[in-house]
């Protein structure tokens, strides 16, 4: 196991993930913060603590059952024609159905931080909050539905990695402890320079919109999906992982010749 988590391989997934999980994350400490200050201020903290801590325990699970129905690799259809060749399994479907998920949900979330981006915020304003513990619940709610692509990323980011299903479930776990306990500790100052340069989170969803597409290439690869006797091959995870690391190198520049011109 220890082998595993210190090769370059994991360590680079590691970073990768919980890089991305955290700026994903932005969105869900925004809106857990609005719904915590509708609480007295002696129950704010409280109630941010428990609700995030609470929603790392519910991110573990989603993990357990995504990784058990990735698992299912055994095909249960096969499909040969005379141009398409495919065997589908359960494993093909999550990745080929996460792939679409995170697609759609990106593209929709650039258009609406660009075209309505207080929708949301509204949204979780308009919900009537009197106590502790429905503040929790309402945190738990958003967190689930932000935990989906987030959940969906892990898989696509450690898919594949081992050939053990459990070392890449450990290393998806480890990422989703360290981005919670990040926001816990650290959730203001992120927030702050998200609000100052919004690029990083369109640049986070637009690395999804990679993951989403190399989800979909992976379950056609796993398939053994052929077009007109032309197999489908996986995305070595490398490329991805360069392409992240230029797209940010390129922000960091831009980063700093905007407050270079500034000065």
């Amino acid at each position: 196991m220890l082998e595993f988590l210190f090769t370059t391989d994991a360590i680079m997934a590691l970073i990768t993930l919980t890089f991305l999980e955290i700026i994903l994350g932005i969105d869900n400490i925004v809106f857990i913060s609005i719904a915590a200050n509708k609480l007295p201020e002696n129950q704010r903290g409280k109630a941010t603590n428990i609700g995030l801590i609470l929603a790392m325990v519910q991110r573990i699970i989603l993990l357990l059952f995504v990784s058990f129905l990735v698992s299912l690799s055994e095909p249960f259809y096969k499909l040969n024609t005379d141009w398409l060749s495919i065997a589908i399994s359960w494993q093909a479907i999550i990745l080929f159905a996460g792939g679409m998920f995170l697609i759609y949900k990106s593209t929709s979330e650039i258009r609406e931080k660009v075209e309505t981006p207080s929708h949301d915020e509204d949204e979780v304003k308009s919900k009537n909050i009197k106590s502790l513990s429905q503040a929790i619940v309402q945190i738990l709610i958003i967190d689930f539905i932000f935990s989906v692509d987030s959940i969906l990323t892990a898989v696509g980011m450690t898919n594949g990695l081992h050939p053990n299903n459990n070392y890449n479930l450990v290393l998806m776990v480890i990422a989703v402890v360290i981005s919670i306990v990040v926001m816990i500790g650290f959730a203001n100052p992120i927030r702050k320079f998200i609000d100052k340069n919004p690029s990083m989170q369109i640049l986070g969803l637009a690395f999804l919109i990679l993951i989403g597409f190399m989800l979909i290439t992976e379950a056609a690869h796993l398939s053994h999906t052929e077009f007109f006797g032309k197999s489908v091959g996986a995305i070595p995870k490398g490329y991805l992982y360069f392409a992240i690391a230029f797209s940010l190198f390129v922000e960091f520049l831009n980063h700093k010749s905007k407050k270079n011109s500034k000065a």
